[in-house]
């Protein structure tokens, strides 16, 4: 099991700092989100500021971008980087796609990020082997690359974890996240890896995640260990912490998307007031629905002497990946991290 950092929402200026003590630390990967920032452009100051430790996109927005934004992006940062380069890629919810990005909601989720992934692997291809560009599907068709177009092969092509290596499969790794089993499915059958939504519960990965990522590999014929399972975990080691996951946990268990995590635990009148609260702004009201049986089922609630040794004991069998939901902040709690990325 890798320990993983997350990137904080911070000013461009602020990474090197904050890549040189990730790496420092002892992370084995450092993951930026699409919240406040754009996702990639912090990945370019980690890939320059750092030497050994992975990093990627948990998650860039795949909906909001075309495939072929996405290969450019990422052949660039894999070829700066050396190899080290993730592609992490999430839906988001169609509220967002269609209200904050002004990009249309398809049809069928799973089918075109389905395509997204096929599509940006044809164009990988194309650059790395020379292979034709005719990808023809419901959503994209690409026909068209020129050498003036072509970016240079990869030096450094991440292995194929499969070992077929078809259509650009495993140039640069990819990992897809999600909640329910259709994109967990969609991992199993097509991606390097799946990034566990921090919304999640050890039985829920267990009994819901995991079986769906192994039914899509099996689809695909393949293991599922070929799919590293990348978890975000809540935990807790103060009252403060306690109250700041309750309140996260209160917000995402809102979210009607999200309503299959609490219907698995018999909480799904919970999620509907929840989602009351939500639409109507009332943030203040939501956290105190979130009983303690509910926190220590979404969070690890534990002291820090015992962090590392709960968190193996709670993601043994589950978690190839581990990122505490806390960012890391240099300056803030250096012994502690130092100490959990040496525990790891």
């Amino acid at each position: 099991m890798k320990l993983d950092a997350a990137l904080p929402p911070v000013q461009l200026n602020d990474v090197p700092a904050i890549a040189k003590a990730a790496e420092e630390i002892g992370f084995d990967a450092l993951w930026t989100q699409e919240t406040q920032h754009d996702p990639f452009l912090s990945c370019a100051l980690i890939a320059e500021h750092s030497a050994r430790m992975k990093f990627g996109t948990a998650i860039a927005v795949s909906f909001a971008r075309s495939p072929a934004n996405l290969a450019y992006t990422a052949w660039d940062l894999a070829a700066q980087s050396g190899g080290r380069f993730i592609l992490g890629l999430g839906t988001q919810v169609k509220a967002h796609i269609e209200r904050r990005f002004g990009m249309q909601w398809p049809e069928s989720v799973t089918g075109k990020l389905r395509e997204q992934i096929q599509a940006t692997r044809a164009l990988w291809d194309c650059w790395q082997n020379g292979t034709k560009l005719n990808f023809r599907g419901e959503y994209y068709k690409l026909t068209l690359m020129s050498p003036f177009f072509t970016p240079p092969p990869l030096p450094h092509p991440s292995p194929s974890p499969s070992g077929r290596g078809e259509r650009g499969e495993g140039i640069i790794p990819i990992y897809i996240a999600g909640v329910n089993t259709g994109l967990a499915k969609l991992a199993g059958e097509l991606c390097d890896g799946f990034h566990v939504h921090p919304f999640n519960s050890p039985r829920y990965l267990k009994e819901v995640m995991l079986p769906a990522i192994e039914e899509g590999a099996a689809k695909a014929k393949r293991k599922k260990q070929d799919v590293m399972v990348s978890v975000t975990a809540f935990v807790a080691t103060s009252s403060e912490e306690e109250n700041f996951a309750r309140a996260q946990i209160s917000f995402y268990a809102s979210t009607p998307s999200y309503r299959s995590v609490m219907d698995f635990h018999g909480w799904g009148e919970v999620a509907e007031k929840l989602s009351a609260h939500a639409a109507k702004g009332e943030w203040t009201e939501m956290p105190m629905l979130i009983t303690d049986e509910m926190l220590k089922e979404f969070c690890l609630v534990t002291s820090p002497e015992k962090l590392a040794s709960d968190l193996k004991t709670r993601y043994d069998g589950i978690a190839d990946r581990l990122t505490l939901y806390t960012p890391f902040v240099p300056g803030e709690r250096d012994e502690f991290w130092r100490g959990l990325a040496k525990q790891f």
